[in-house]
């Protein structure tokens, strides 16, 4: 990556925007999306939406100059975690019309491969439910990926002793805590946790598996640029 490139569209001014759409070197949009929810007593509460960025970002560098984060909402649908207080929940339809907000935008920006890069599972029926009017309205090459996706159980099963793959506040979620934020992570409280399985984390483990999650997601996004990868338009009926 050249590190005189941005790739955070906020960082840009629309000068610099403008003239590198109009080049033609801005060719798709990755729009993260996740949750602030609260993670067991030992991940600060915005790890879905911190670990969806890293993994945007980390992406997003390796095809530089040609893609750009456009990040929007933070927080997500977490109805289900309400009981912990200090969670941050969007009702669906506030969260779904924001979403078709973002990837609005981009598209009349010009952008005509957009990704919504997902980090929170909360939101994954919602979007399903809307996908297809999403694709009828935009009209561009949109794609919805949880970004745990890529990486199949098998290979989970090589980095992680429990195998699974996301598990709430879990040992994935804490290792890629670890490998790329540690600083969220509150090591001294997980003795006091009915549930054994962040403690078996390491920073290392969730290195290699933010490795091979980047490397997926940067092929999925490049596969969308060079026309291998396309969204599947549902028909309008006569």
């Amino acid at each position: 990556m050249n590190p005189s490139v941005e790739i955070m569209l906020g960082k840009m001014t629309r000068r610099e925007f403008r003239e590198r759409m109009a080049a033609g070197e801005l060719q798709a949009c990755i729009i993260p999306i996740a949750a602030i929810e609260q993670h067991l007593e030992h991940l600060a509460m915005e790890h879905d939406w911190r670990s969806v960025n890293e993994v945007a970002r980390r992406a997003a560098e390796r095809l530089c100059p040609q893609v750009v984060v456009a990040q929007g909402v933070m927080a997500g649908i977490s109805e289900h975690h309400m009981k912990h207080p200090g969670t941050l929940s969007l009702r669906p339809g506030s969260f779904l019309a924001a979403l078709e907000d973002m990837i609005e935008s981009m598209a009349r920006a010009g952008f005509r491969n957009i990704l919504v890069l997902n980090g929170h599972g909360g939101n994954i029926a919602p979007c399903g439910g809307v996908w297809d009017q999403f694709l009828r309205r935009a009209q561009v090459n949109l794609h919805f990926l949880p970004y745990w996706d890529v990486v199949t159980r098998e290979e989970a099963e090589q980095f992680l002793k429990t195998g699974s793959v996301p598990g709430h506040a879990q040992e994935f979620e804490t290792a890629i805590a670890l490998a790329a934020f540690p600083e969220n992570v509150r090591n001294d409280v997980w003795t006091d946790q009915v549930d054994p399985t962040p403690s078996m984390a390491t920073g290392d483990s969730g290195e290699r598996l933010l490795e091979l999650i980047v490397e997926r997601v940067a092929k999925f996004v490049a596969e969308m640029i060079d026309g291998t990868r396309t969204a599947e338009m549902p028909p309008f009926h006569p």
